[in-house]
């Protein structure tokens, strides 16, 4: 794993499941808690890293919530935005879809248009100054019910911003049955908006079924439990229906008991697309270069295995076909390029 992290960090990607929060690097999380001092994130540095261990998913849900809390002003949300842009500039992503939670910070008194505008001024400054190209999921926080399930679907739909490109369902899964969400989604596809809800991570294949029966999902988030179910298996795989898999964050959240025990293999023997995400990088002490290194590992990858595992996130991305190409183009000029050294 080691010897192929040279490699990787150099290696054009993009990343299709990260959440725009849970990318608040410890500087950003630091600054914004000495923003709003009435927070209980810690503002240290060492007491942030232990605020960020989790005992279990709902432990971390906890934790998340309260970094989204301080994320008060439309200011606040343009740091936020452009300073994950440059983390990912760091790890050349060149592409990321990322997860956006506006009613989170719409109920919290952020002005809705000055959310937008903020988002959409974060999203040109990053292509234009670090040359990442940035696109939203607006996401249904599942905890908070069927009042944001609404406000998340007229956001979407009503104040659509340029960036915008799918819909997603996040949150905990447990006691939160996808099929009710099915009017919302209805309303985002008719849109135009992609299915992307989050599934089977914390819960069974039923629940990925759900989302491919009553949300119409093209994506599935995680989709941790599917190896569990061979006829659904077969059914991701020839339909194609890429999971955006997290393998830190599944061990960090205790819905995969330890990252050898991560059912990666068996999803990808069984024929399906699977593509490498980071999901809340800082506060799992991971980035999308480690994922990919641990992807590798697992997998028993060389350089065009790894380089194989980025064209996949192209593939299932949303990004226009010339996009694709270029991206495409140059991760196997790099995999060459490297491999001819």
């Amino acid at each position: 794993m080691t010897d192929l992290l040279p490699f990787i960090e150099g290696l054009p990607k993009a990343e299709l499941h990260v959440h725009h929060v849970g990318s608040a690097s410890p500087r950003i999380v630091s600054e914004l808690a000495a923003r709003h001092p009435d927070s209980r994130v810690p503002v240290d540095p060492g007491e942030l890293a232990e605020f960020f261990s989790f005992t279990d998913f709902a432990h971390f849900i906890e934790i998340y919530l309260s970094v989204v809390d301080l994320v008060r002003t439309p200011d606040d949300v343009r740091l936020l935005t452009f300073e994950v842009a440059r983390d990912m500039a760091r790890q050349n992503i060149r592409y990321a879809e990322l997860t956006v939670t506006p009613f989170s910070s719409t109920r919290r008194g952020i002005p809705e248009q000055g959310f937008m505008e903020a988002i959409e001024d974060a999203r040109k400054a990053a292509e234009a100054e670090l040359g990442v190209i940035l696109r939203w999921c607006f996401d249904i926080p599942g905890e908070a019910g069927l009042d944001a399930a609404e406000e998340t679907a007229r956001l979407a739909v009503d104040l659509r911003p340029e960036g915008l490109v799918s819909f997603g369902l996040g949150g905990p899964e447990v006691g939160v049955p996808r099929p009710q969400f099915k009017p919302y989604f209805d309303r985002a596809i008719a849109a135009g908006l992609r299915s992307v809800p989050h599934a089977g991570e914390t819960t069974g294949p039923g629940t990925i079924w759900d989302a491919l029966n009553d949300l119409r999902a093209e994506r599935i988030g995680h989709g941790t439990s599917a190896p569990q179910d061979p006829e659904l298996l077969a059914h991701l795989a020839e339909r194609r229906i890429p999971l955006e898999v997290c393998p830190t964050s599944n061990v960090a959240t205790r819905a995969v008991a330890a990252l050898d025990e991560h059912p990666l293999r068996e999803m990808v023997a069984a024929g399906v697309l699977v593509t490498v995400n980071s999901d809340d990088p800082p506060m799992f002490g991971t980035d999308l270069n480690n994922e990919y290194a641990v992807a590798a590992r697992l997998l028993d990858l060389d350089e065009r295995g790894v380089a194989a595992l980025a064209g996949n996130a192209v593939e299932a991305s949303f990004l226009d076909p010339a996009g694709k190409a270029r991206i495409t183009g140059e991760i196997d000029a790099y995999t060459e390029q490297w491999l001819a050294k």
